[in-house]
C-alpha cells in the first residue's frame, strides 16, 4: 500500500479505536468500522489535519468506504 493510504488507516484506527488491519480499502466506514455521523466528521477533521487536505462537508458525506475518501483525497494531493 502507498504512503497516503498507510497514514489514512493509522488516522482511522486511532480515532475509531480499532485494530489497523480492520481498515482496508474496501471497508465501509458504518458497516465494517461502526462508525456514525459523527465519528464521520470527527474522521474528515482528523484527515485534514494529518494530510494537510480541505474536503468539503458534502463530500464527506458520501465517503462509503475507505477507498472512497482515499480517492477523493489522492485527486486533491495530485491535482
Amino acid at each position: 500500500m502507498d504512503e497516503l493510504f498507510v497514514k489514512m488507516q493509522k488516522v482511522i484506527a486511532e480515532k475509531l479505536e480499532i485494530d489497523e488491519s480492520k481498515v482496508t480499502m474496501d471497508s465501509s466506514f458504518r458497516q465494517d468500522l461502526g462508525a456514525d455521523s459523527l465519528d464521520i466528521y470527527e474522521l474528515v477533521y482528523a484527515i485534514e489535519e494529518e494530510l494537510s487536505v480541505k474536503i468539503q462537508d458534502d463530500k464527506a458525506t458520501e465517503f462509503e468506504t475507505v477507498r472512497d475518501a482515499y480517492e477523493f483525497i489522492k485527486s486533491q494531493k495530485n491535482g
